[in-house]
Parts: C-alpha cells; structure tokens; sequence
C-alpha cells in the first residue's frame, strides 16, 4: 500500500512511545491477534474500526512464533501506522528464532516505523515449527532489543506468578530482573484485585517500582476462558464462577462477564493503577461495553 500525504500525517501523529505515554498518565490499551485467514481479517478491520474511535493510548498485536506469524506481526503493526491514528506495539518471542533472526526481526519493525515492543520468552513452539532457539528469557531479548535502538519495551507478568516458576520467591525474583531492564510491565489477565496488588507490593519490596499495567479479559464464554486460564496458569476464583450460577443463556453470561470486568476495572482505577490492558480477541462489544460503563468513551 502506497503512503500517501495523509496517511504520511496520520503516521506522525500516531508514532508515540509508552514509556512517554506512562510517563504523561494513564493508559488504556487493547490487545489483537494476527489474522490466519481472511474471514479473520475481515473481522479484525471491522473490530478495529470500531475500537479505533475510543482513542485508545495503544495497541498491542501478538505474536506466535514462526516465519508466518513474524511476517503477519510486523504487516499488521506496520499497516496499522500506515492506515489508523493507533499506536501499536508488537509482540516478540525467543522461541523459533536464532539470535540474527531476532535482530533481523527488531531492525525490521524499527524500519517500518514501530517503537514499541513486548519482549517474551514465548511458549514451547510446536514441533512443525522447531528452531534454533538461542535466546531462552525475556531478559536476553529486551537486552537485544536495546542494542538495536530506538524502543520503548514491555515484557509480561504474572500476579499470580508464572505457570512455570518453581515458586513465588523465584518468580517475583526474576521478574523484578526483567522489570528492571525493561520500561513497563503489562500482566497477564486475573480475576482478584489482591492478586495484583500483591505483585506490586512485592516488586517494591525488591526495589521495582517500573509501571505494571493490568490485563483484563472479560468473560464472555466459561468454556473458553477456563481452556484460556489452565494454559496461562490464571485462576478463574470460585467466587467469579458463583456468579454465573443458574445462567446457562450465552447473553446471560456475557452480561455477567462484563460486569464482573467492569467490577475489577473499576477497583483498580480506585488503586491508582497506572493503566488497563483489554485482551479483546479481535472482537469489539465487550471491551466498547466496559468503556461505556467506565465512562472511558470519548464524547
């Protein structure tokens, strides 16, 4: 796609770093994914459409790993500073990847413009897929990242500490580590504003006090988001899933679900936290509903 005059404004008024957002004050972000298909595409340009109008402070695009999950990452970040006014971040994995691979990854999104990164270790990559992994934790990333230049980088957390820590000494150890080399946190999605808190409280007590923006995931689905929980080591806590209790209607649920988000939302907002995180799944209502009863919405 041609850059043309507008679209050439439309980029430098977008380009923005987090770092500089978190800085200013509080962020609200939305989460994709890269499409595999084009009926996933054409509901990813509708969602973004829709959500683009809420001016979110960025967006943040995943990665899977892999040649074509790379060339589907860095496309829709680069087309998103081509096409919208939305900031976006790209994700990155160790996995798959050998070192000059990385590189050659980081130079790339610096070319097309992209200045912010979420540096992961990334799960174990499935065995079509197997590679030359050099580079095993985020940390070894973020300081790749550095050396190339030119970002603002995030890398993830747990509050309730990552499913392959050995315990919660060693993971809050080790993710103070990172904290310390990287700009900002964002964590992964949780149901229990103690669980957060927590997690703050114990990065301070080992000197970190870096910006750890909260994952939100609105339950619209007990099936998907229980599947979604024991793959990321979250707990769905008994009192959430009391909630939806004698509700078998989907409308029902998804109406339960948003409160229950908004309920959290609104908590943490109390707190002081220093952003929100929306993982959307490339869908719109259920973020735009939690705005609406946040009273986030532009006028």
């Amino acid at each position: 796609m041609a850059t043309t005059e507008a679209s050439s404004d439309r980029y430098s008024r977008c380009v923005a770093k987090i770092s500089e957002l978190l800085a200013a004050g509080r962020t609200f972000s939305f989460e994709f994914f890269p499409p595999r298909n084009d009926e996933e595409q054409a509901r990813l340009v509708r969602t973004l459409r829709t959500l683009e109008p809420l001016e979110p402070s960025f967006v943040s695009v995943t990665y899977r790993g892999g040649r074509v999950s790379r060339d589907r990452t860095v496309d829709l970040v680069a087309g998103m500073l081509r096409t919208t006014s939305l900031t976006p971040m790209a994700h990155l994995t160790c996995v798959v990847h050998s070192r000059l691979e990385l590189a050659e990854i980081l130079v790339d999104l610096r070319k097309a413009g992209v200045e912010n990164l979420l540096a992961l270790g990334g799960d174990p990559p499935p065995e079509d897929e197997a590679g030359i992994a050099e580079l095993r934790y985020a940390d070894e990333l973020v300081d790749l990242a550095r050396a190339i230049g030119g970002f603002s980088i995030g890398v993830a957390a747990h509050p309730e500490t990552h499913p392959r820590s050995p315990d919660r000494e060693t993971d809050r150890r080790n993710l103070a580590a990172k904290l310390a080399l990287a700009d900002f946190g964002i964590t992964q999605f949780f149901f229990r504003l103690d669980d957060y808190l927590t997690m703050v409280d114990e990065l301070s007590a080992l000197g970190v006090d870096k910006p750890v923006i909260p994952g939100i995931m609105p339950i619209t689905s007990l099936g998907s988001i229980s599947r979604m929980a024991e793959l990321s080591g979250a707990e769905v806590p008994p009192e959430v899933i009391a909630r939806f209790d004698g509700y078998d209607d989907p409308a029902d649920v998804r109406r339960i679900g948003i409160d229950v988000a908004t309920e959290l939302c609104q908590k943490l907002l109390t707190e002081g936290v220093p952003g929100l995180h929306f993982y959307t799944l490339n869908l719109s209502t259920a973020t735009r509903q939690i705005y609406e009863n946040l009273g986030l919405v532009p006028a």
